[in-house]
């Protein structure tokens, strides 16, 4: 069993090493909803989130053709940047024309598209770095819109960098697959009620706070990995699952916000949710089964690390989650003022 851990231990030391070169970010991605208000004419709502102040380096590029019929609007939120357009496609509309975002490329976020059309079509997709324009079409498919939020959901959960911390200090204070079972179900369970209540609307948790209480959850779980590395014990490493549960609810508003932060059309929200949740379990799955995949290869070839290695992942994580406390809760602060 030491020597199980020991291979864990090294493959989540090299994984922490290299998430702390990284910033822990929300995975927000930028919306834009697109409603044709007549025949040619459309009503255009940009959001663009904020980090620290900081906003997204995205522009939106409309087809040179488009011409503006009234003043834009800018409004200035607390998580982002909000811009409005009405514009003149012509007798044509924008159908078969491209958008193209500048600057997604260079970002690891992804950019939620909605569009409305006058005869009740709709269309939805989703831009990412790798393809950062779109080109409107006809109405999407039920599974196509599945399809979308599941990616959505993966991308979530694999470019979150404080929700995988997380999930590697719950698998480094588990000592056997029951157990691991146990805690990852316990957390699925909860943090999908929260996303749930959170995104249907029964309940807000401000963003802000939110993110420091995520912080704080992660430099929670520092100690105790040290205290399982020293051979000591505690609730938390007798009972991981209950822990698990409890900051998954609160995981799970922060997942509810990468979700309502796209803007989703209420009538769309059953659908998108439960995509939305899949593609996080799958992407969730998926990374501990890479884990656990790596572990065993390495017992099986009998690779052995030193001892200081054990150490080195509640350190990290318990460091990682220190810093990230003291930054949200130093941007709380501020924005309180």
């Amino acid at each position: 069993m030491t020597i199980l851990r020991s291979h864990r231990t090294w493959i989540l030391s090299c994984l922490l090493v290299a998430a702390s070169v990284a910033w822990a970010h929300d995975a927000r991605p930028a919306y834009l909803e697109i409603k044709e208000t007549a025949p040619g004419q459309y009503s255009v709502l940009w959001r663009t989130p904020e980090m620290a102040g900081m906003r997204l380096p995205i522009e939106l590029r409309m087809p040179g053709d488009i011409k503006e019929v009234r003043e834009p609007s800018i409004q200035e939120l607390a998580d982002s940047l909000v811009e409005r357009h009405w514009i003149d496609a012509g007798p044509n509309g924008l159908a078969g024309k491209r958008i193209d975002f500048v600057g997604l490329q260079a970002t690891i976020t992804d950019v939620v598209v909605h569009v409305e059309m006058l005869d009740r079509r709709k269309w939805m997709t989703i831009a990412h770095p790798s393809q950062p324009w779109v080109e409107l079409a006809a109405t999407q498919s039920t599974l196509g819109v599945m399809g979308t939020y599941i990616v959505q959901g993966v991308r979530h959960i694999l470019f979150g960098a404080d929700h995988m911390l997380f999930v590697l200090g719950l698998l480094l204070i588990i000592k056997d697959r029951w157990m691991l079972m146990k805690t990852v179900t316990s957390f699925t369970v909860a943090h999908s009620i929260t996303l749930a209540i959170a995104t249907m609307g029964y309940a807000e948790v401000p963003i802000l706070p939110l993110n420091a209480a995520i912080a704080l959850s992660i430099l929670f779980l520092g100690p105790e990995i040290v205290r399982s590395w020293r051979g000591e014990t505690s609730f938390t490493l007798r009972q991981p699952w209950v822990v698990a549960f409890a900051f998954g609810l609160l995981h799970g508003f922060g997942f509810a916000s990468a979700l309502t932060n796209a803007g989703l059309p209420r009538q769309e929200l059953p659908l998108a949710l439960v995509s939305f949740n899949v593609g996080v379990e799958l992407g969730q799955l998926g990374f501990i089964a890479l884990i656990l995949a790596l572990e065993r290869s390495f017992r099986i070839l009998e690779v052995r690390w030193p001892r200081w290695a054990q150490a080195l992942p509640g350190y990290t994580i318990g460091s990682l989650g220190a810093f990230w406390t003291v930054q949200r809760l130093a941007i709380l602060l501020g924005g309180a003022r």
